[in-house]
């Protein structure tokens, strides 16, 4: 949607101008579009030594709780009339798969992280590795 309204802007300038002018809104509008969508979607999951990061959103993994792996109708039942609205929820609508980590967390007023994620099984298992390595687990 939002290269569609780019290039309805670059059309409306394209009306008005005769020659070289009128290419060039096509020119920087639809690349400068490309660039931005690009840049709001590429938001990582990364599982280091003692954090897991969404983003710029960290959680300590003493504070992983039970983990969930979500297919595509399993993200829009949890993301749609199952969601929690204290949750924390970083949803790309082009990604099918997600992956619901509960926290542990008593001083925490989020009860769980619902995120996107191309590789559901493969952070979910480095999370449960690490609860599993955890003394008292």
């Amino acid at each position: 949607m939002p290269m569609i309204g780019a290039a309805l802007m670059a059309a409306t300038v394209h009306l008005g101008y005769q020659g070289i002018r009128s290419w060039l809104p096509y020119v920087v509008l639809l690349p400068l579009m490309a660039f931005v969508l690009f840049w709001a979607g590429r938001a990582k999951v990364k599982v280091d030594d003692d954090e897991l990061w969404v983003g710029d959103a960290h959680l300590p993994l003493e504070f992983v709780g039970e983990v969930e792996v979500l297919d595509a109708n399993a993200k829009r039942r949890a993301l749609g009339r199952d969601l929690d609205p204290a949750a924390f929820v970083l949803h790309r609508g082009w990604i099918p798969t997600a992956l619901r980590v509960h926290l542990t967390d008593p001083d925490d007023p989020t009860p769980y992280w619902i995120f996107s994620t191309r590789s559901p099984e493969k952070v979910a298992s480095l999370l449960r590795q690490h609860a599993q390595t955890q003394p008292g687990t």
